[in-house]
C-alpha cells in the first residue's frame, strides 16, 4: 500500500488557456509519473462522474478512447474499475472521492497487466474544474520531487520574531512608565491592586495549563460548533488587540488631537476613527476568512497585534511562575501532538487533527500566523498551502522575554537578559525549522522553543550573580 501525491494539471480551451492544479493520490508501485510538466502528455478529459465504472455496460462504447476519464468512487475496487477502462480504450483513470483522499491499496500483482496511471482526486476539483476551465479540458499528471526547503519559514521566522521582540518591548516600556508615575505609597498600592488581575501567580499558571487542555479535548470532540465560538472571539479580541497597538502609536502623534463631549466624558475624534476601522477589518476578516488569495494577511496582522497585546498586558511575576507555565505547556504541547495518537482511534494527534479542522472541516481555527508555501509541490496542493505556526508559540516564550526586559527595567541592567532571551528565541525557531525539514512532520515549537528561552536566561541571571533576585523578582513586583 502506497499514498503518493502527485499534481493533476488541467488546461482549459481559451486563448490564451486557463491552467489550474489540483491535488491527486496514486500508488507508485504501480505507475511511475513524470518529475516535470515538461515530460507529461496531455490528454481530453472525459467527466463520466454520473457512473461508478463497475461494469463497462455503464458507458456507450468508444465514448473513452484515447482519453482520461473520471468516475465516481463506488463498491467495487480500484483493480476491477482500471480494467473496464483499460479495455475500453481510456489512456488514464480518474477516480473522485467525496471524502478525505486515501491511499490506493489493492492487489499488486494484480496491476501487473494495468498499463494506464489510475489516482484518487476530490470531487469537489472536478466541480471547480468545469466552472473555471469550462467543459473542454485537457489534463495530465506529474509529481515534481519535494523541495528540500520552503522559503515561507522565512516569513514565519521574521514575523515570529519581530513580535516577540517588539512585544518584550512595549512591556519594558510600560513598566518604566510605571516607576516613574509612582511617586507616593498611595499611588504605588492604587496601582498594584491595579495590576494584580493581569499578573500570572504560580496558581493561575496551573490553571491556565488546565484550562488549555480541556478546551483542546472539546474542540477535538464539538470542533464543528466550539470553531465559531473560538471565531467570534478571535474578532473580538483581535479588533481590541489592534485597537491598543495603534492607539499607543497615535499617542505618540501630538497632531489631530481634537475631542468631543459625550457624556460627561470626552474622547479624541481619531480614536473614534480608529476605533471603528479596527472593528471593521474584524468583521472583514470574519466574512471572508476562507479567501485564500488575501484573507491571510488579514488575518496574520489580527493575530499578531493580539499577541502583541497577550504579551504587554499579561505580566509574569518573577521566573519562577516562568518556568512553571513554560515547563507546563511544553509538556501539553508534546503530549497532544506525540502521545495522543496511540490514544485516537484514528492514530492522528489530537493538536494536528484541531489545528487542520478534524474529520474533514473546512473551517479552520483562527490561531496561526500562516503564510503561502512559496515552493510548488503536491504537497502543498494535498496538504496545507500554507506554513503555520501557532499564536502559542510567539505568546508563551514572549511572556519570558517581557519578563526579562522588564527586570532590565528594575535592575537597569542594559537590556542584557532582554536582548539574549530574543535571541535564544530566534535560535530556538531555527532549530524548530532544521528539524522539520529533516523530520517532514509538524514539530511543537515549544519542544525547541522553551529550552532556549529558559537556558538562556538562566545562565546570563548565573552568570551575572542575580539568580535569586531573577527567581524570585524584584521586591517592586512582589
Amino acid at each position: 500500500v502506497a499514498a503518493d501525491e502527485g499534481i493533476l494539471h488541467a488546461s482549459g480551451s481559451g486563448v490564451p488557456p486557463v491552467t489550474k492544479d489540483y491535488c491527486i493520490i496514486y500508488n507508485s508501485n504501480w505507475v511511475s509519473l513524470p518529475k516535470t510538466l515538461n515530460n507529461a502528455t496531455f490528454m481530453p478529459l472525459e467527466n463520466l462522474t454520473s457512473t461508478v465504472l463497475c461494469s463497462s455496460s455503464e458507458v456507450p462504447s468508444g465514448v473513452m478512447k484515447d482519453k482520461a476519464v473520471v468516475v465516481m468512487r463506488g463498491n467495487c475496487t480500484f483493480l476491477e474499475k482500471a480494467r473496464i477502462a483499460q479495455s475500453l480504450g481510456a489512456k488514464m483513470l480518474l477516480i473522485a472521492s467525496k471524502s478525505r483522499l486515501s491511499a490506493i491499496s489493492d492487489n499488486k500483482t494484480g496491476f501487473e497487466d494495468v498499463t494506464l496511471p489510475v489516482a484518487l482526486i476530490r470531487y469537489n476539483d472536478i466541480v471547480d474544474m468545469q466552472l473555471v476551465l469550462g467543459n473542454e479540458v485537457n489534463v495530465t499528471l506529474y509529481s515534481p520531487p519535494l523541495p528540500e526547503f520552503d522559503y515561507s519559514m522565512v516569513v514565519i521566522f521574521l514575523i515570529a520574531v519581530f513580535t516577540v521582540a517588539l512585544g518584550g518591548y512595549w512591556s519594558g516600556v510600560a513598566e518604566l512608565e510605571n516607576l516613574k508615575a509612582v511617586a507616593s505609597p498611595g499611588e504605588r498600592e492604587t496601582r498594584r491592586k491595579k495590576e494584580e488581575n493581569v499578573t500570572f501567580t504560580p496558581v493561575t499558571v496551573i490553571l491556565f495549563v488546565v484550562i488549555c487542555c480541556v478546551m483542546l479535548v472539546l474542540l477535538y470532540f464539538f470542533y464543528k460548533w466550539l470553531v465559531y465560538v473560538i471565531i467570534s472571539v478571535f474578532c473580538l479580541a483581535s479588533a481590541m488587540s489592534l485597537y491598543n497597538c495603534l492607539a499607543a502609536l497615535i499617542g505618540e502623534i501630538p497632531i489631530g488631537q481634537c475631542r468631543v463631549t459625550c457624556c460627561n466624558k470626552t474622547i479624541e475624534v481619531r480614536l473614534i476613527f480608529l476605533a471603528v476601522f479596527c472593528i471593521a477589518a474584524a468583521v472583514v476578516w470574519a466574512v471572508f476568512r476562507n479567501e485564500d488569495r488575501w484573507a491571510w494577511i488579514l488575518q496574520d496582522i489580527l493575530g499578531v497585534a493580539f499577541c502583541l497585546n497577550f504579551i504587554k498586558t499579561l505580566k509574569m511575576p518573577n521566573f519562577k511562575s516562568c518556568v512553571i507555565l513554560l515547563g507546563l505547556l511544553l509538556l501539553y504541547d508534546v503530549f497532544f501532538v506525540f502521545i495522543t495518537p496511540f490514544i485516537t482511534k484514528n492514530g492522528a494527534s489530537i493538536m494536528v487533527e484541531v489545528a487542520a479542522g478534524p474529520f474533514g472541516n473546512s473551517e479552520k481555527l483562527p490561531v496561526v500566523i500562516r503564510v503561502p508555501r512559496l515552493e510548488h509541490s503536491a504537497s502543498t496542493l494535498c496538504d496545507l498551502p500554507f506554513s503555520l505556526l501557532g499564536f502559542g508559540d510567539i505568546i508563551v516564550p514572549g511572556l519570558l522575554v517581557a519578563y526579562c526586559r522588564r527586570f532590565d527595567v528594575q535592575t537597569r541592567s542594559s537590556s542584557v537578559y532582554y536582548i539574549s532571551c530574543t535571541i535564544a528565541y530566534a535560535v530556538g525557531m531555527v532549530l524548530t525549522f532544521v528539524v522539520l525539514a529533516l523530520m517532514k512532520m509538524g514539530q511543537p515549537a515549544l519542544l525547541y522553543l522553551v529550552p532556549c528561552t529558559l537556558i538562556t536566561s538562566s545562565l546570563v541571571a548565573w552568570r551575572r550573580k542575580e539568580m535569586k533576585k531573577f527567581w524570585k523578582g524584584s521586591s517592586y513586583q512582589v
